[in-house]
Formats: C-alpha cells, structure tokens, sequence
C-alpha cells in the first residue's frame, strides 16, 4: 500500500521548510536558550546577527554559531543568496541533565542539576513581496543621504563617521567665521578708540589756545599803559 503523495515544496508533518542547523548538548538550559531564541525569529540574518553580538547573554554566542552555520549550509548546500534569507523558526529542546552532588552538613547530599539543551535554527528564502519591500526601504535610505537602516553594518558605520566628519567641519567653520567677525570687532572699536584720542588731542590744543590769547591781550595792555606814562612825563 502506497502513502499519500506529496504536493512539490511539501514536507513531512512535524518538519518546516527551509535549511536547518542544530548545536546538541549545550551546555545550557532551554528556557535561557529560548528568551534569546524569540530575539530573533522572524528577522532577517543580517539583523538577526546583529541582535545575537549585541545580546548581554552567554548563550547568544552559541545562537550565533549555529544561525552561522545555517546561513553557510543554505549557500553552500541549497544554493540560496544570504541577503535573501531570513530565520523562519527557531526553538530550543532540553537535552540530557547532568547530575553532580555537593556535600552538606551531616552527612547529606544535595543534588545539582546541570542542564543541557539541542539548539535548533531553520533559515529560508524570504517572499518576493517582502524583498520588494526591504529593496525599495533600502533605496529610499540611499537616495536620502542614507537616513534609514543601510545594507550592513560597515556601511552604516561609514556613513555614521561621514556625517559625524562633516557636522564637525561645519562647527570649525562657524567657530572661524565667528573668529574672524570678533577680529573686525575689536579692530572696529580701535579704530574708534584712536578717533577718540585725537578728537580729545585736538579739544586740549584748542584749549590752550584759548588759554593763551588772553594772556597775550594782558600784555599788549600792559606795554600801552606805560607808554602812555612815558608820554605824560
């Protein structure tokens, strides 16, 4: 007796499309595996990567390795293009508990648990709406100066040191030009100071000019009196 067919693309119950990649025996418990798993699922790799570096948990390393390794088998194995993948799922099983004792008080023991965990992540080709979507996203980030979410990492620190470059440029051009307008200031207002001096210069010599010609009247009087004295004697 022959099972049902399968339609083309199907898959068998219980699996997912897509490429998968699975880390077994982690040295972790699932429950912390999966709080970074759900991080991640549904993201595209490159930002899925980039939320895995920049995660404060020990296990996200080892959820990097494995996304790693799914995006390498999905190019090398299925011939898919890495831009074009995102994680379709991602889960985390319990595996194995290693069972370790430690000596307490009375002759008793306690029992450790050391949980283990099998790390799963399936990648696969994005639908061409969405491409369609994240390509028109990325042109209109770079027709805009590159104001929106650029292609990788590398480019969005480039861009990030250009602009912080060029507002740099900008402020020393405006701390010159406000150099330059204080320096006329100041060369402005001794320019008047210096026209200052010489009008007070020019008031003291009128000053004492006038001073003088009363003086000098004073002695042509003086001169005619006694020569009117002369006259008389």
């Amino acid at each position: 007796m022959t099972g049902p067919k399968l339609n083309e693309g199907a898959t068998v119950a219980g699996e997912r499309p897509g490429t998968r990649a699975t880390a077994k025996y982690v040295r972790a418990s699932a429950s912390k595996a999966r709080e970074v798993l759900d991080l991640i699922r549904g993201l595209d790799v490159q930002a899925a990567d980039e939320v895995l570096q920049f995660t404060d948990r020990h296990i996200a390393a080892d959820v990097r390795k494995v996304l790693a390794s799914a995006v390498a088998n999905a190019i090398n194995n299925d011939d898919q293009d890495a831009e074009e993948l995102y994680v379709l799922a991602c889960f985390a099983d319990e595996g194995p508990t290693l069972r370790r004792f430690r000596p307490r008080a009375r002759g008793r023991a306690t029992r450790i648990n050391k949980r283990t965990c099998h790390i799963t992540v399936i990648v696969a080709r994005m639908s061409d709406d969405r491409l369609e979507l994240i390509r028109a996203a990325e042109e209109r980030a770079a027709s805009s100066g590159g104001r929106g979410r650029p292609q990788s990492s590398a480019a969005s620190r480039r861009a990030r040191v250009e602009r912080s470059r060029q507002r740099a440029a900008e402020e020393d051009g405006e701390e010159i030009e406000d150099l330059e307008d204080t320096a006329d200031e100041v060369a402005e207002d001794a320019v008047d100071l210096e026209e200052t001096t010489d009008e007070a210069d020019a008031s003291v010599d009128d000053a004492e000019e006038t001073t003088d010609e009363p003086g000098s009247e004073a002695v042509q009087t003086d001169d005619a009196q006694t020569s009117s004295e002369a006259e008389e004697k």
